[in-house]
This record gives C-alpha cells, structure tokens and sequence, in this order.
C-alpha cells in the first residue's frame, strides 16, 4: 500500500466529496492512475490514512475558518502520529467572497498539524485568479501550499485547476521512493 497514493477527504455538504471524485477520474483519464477517494470519517481508525506513504488530502473550510466536522473529530489523532517518510498534497475548498477573511483556512490548519508531525508537502498553488483578504493557508511565498477550490464563486475553473495541479503534483509523486 506504500506505493499507492491514499486520496482522503471530509466533505459535510458534498461539494468536496465531488471534488474529491473529479480527482479520481482525471487521474484515471488522464495519467492511467487509479485513485479511490475515501472519507476519513469512514475509516475505523483515522490513522489508517498514514498507511500510505504519498497522500493526496482534501477538506472545506467551515463556517468561520473552522475545521469541517469529520476533520474536527479525527485531527486531534494526527498529533499522535509519525508521518516522517510521508508527503502530503492538500487541496481546500473555501469561499472567497462570502468568507473572505477565512478562505482556505482549514487546509492551513489541517497542515500545520501534519508539518508538526514531520510530513513533507508538494503541491503548492498560486493565489492568482483568487480575491480574499488573509488565509492560513498561504506559504511565506505568498503561494498557497496546496490547491485552493471555491466551487461557491469559481465553479467554471474548477476543473482546468484539478488538471493542472494533478499535471504537477502526480509526476512529482511517481518521482518518490
């Protein structure tokens, strides 16, 4: 299982599980890689993600930068885990016009608590084409350390942004012990 790439989600109202399958079919479309997203609320233990060594991760932020349910129940069990030797690509969902000011805060969230336990990431995105006032999200580079997705304000740019950051993130994978 180390060599597969583990895709783990938390979706509330969908949005995200869809995002989350988009991923599954461009990666089998259009790299011949099969991905099988799974809900992290679904696992019987949380840390059977880091089963895995190269992880693609998804979550939404909630209401006011908050983390999604599924992740708030399972992010305290990260803070127990080695992920040494593990690499990580995140994407978030977020809202830019309505929350302007917590956009993409989860993902940030969600990897200061990974980075914490020693993992490593790909996949950073860049915040052109996107108009929000702060994030947790961003990198000092003013980048965003994963893919940011606002499926409320930019629906039509979801899918040309999954094939470009899969066109990135999936060779950088294929290139990892």
């Amino acid at each position: 299982m180390s060599e597969e790439i583990g895709l783990f989600y938390g979706s509330t109202t969908g949005m995200t599980e869809d995002v989350a399958f988009k991923i599954e079919k461009i990666a089998q479309e259009k790299h011949g890689i099969t991905l099988t997203p799974i809900n992290i609320i679904d696992l019987d233990d949380p840390n059977d993600m880091f089963l895995y060594n190269k992880l693609i991760v998804g979550q939404p932020t909630w209401n006011y930068g908050e983390y999604q349910d599924d992740w708030e129940m399972v992010v305290d069990k990260i803070a127990a885990a080695d992920l040494h030797g593990k690499t990580i690509a995140m994407f978030g969902l977020g809202d830019q016009v309505g929350y302007p000011e917590y956009f993409l805060d989860a993902m940030g969230m969600l990897a200061e608590q990974f980075a914490a336990q020693g993992a490593n990431f790909i996949g950073e995105w860049p915040t052109e084409g996107y108009k929000f006032e702060t994030s947790k999200a961003l990198l000092k580079n003013g980048n965003f350390l994963g893919l940011g997705i606002d499926e409320d304000s930019q629906p039509e740019l979801t899918d040309e942004r999954l094939e470009a950051w899969l066109a990135q993130i999936l060779p950088q994978f294929a290139a990892l012990p």
